[in-house]
């Protein structure tokens, strides 16, 4: 019973994590940064909100990325 439990609970884990798709920005300085789901862009402030790798949420100022890549 364990087993079956174990099993139904990765199965389900496997499905929410492919639920989200994870891009690349890069800046204009060259870096490449990769991003956990889809960054969010905010077209008042010019701001690009993201989550990165670690979980963090990060904002970058818009004007600094040449371009946002599904990966």
């Amino acid at each position: 019973m364990k087993w079956m439990l174990s099993i139904a609970a990765l199965s389900v884990s496997m499905l929410v994590s492919g639920c989200s798709s994870d891009y690349v920005m890069a800046t204009k300085d060259g870096k490449m940064i990769m991003t956990d789901g889809k960054p969010n862009i905010d077209k008042e402030t010019g701001l690009v909100k993201y989550v990165d790798e670690s979980g963090h949420e990060i904002q970058i100022n818009g004007d600094e990325i040449s371009s946002i890549v599904e990966r």
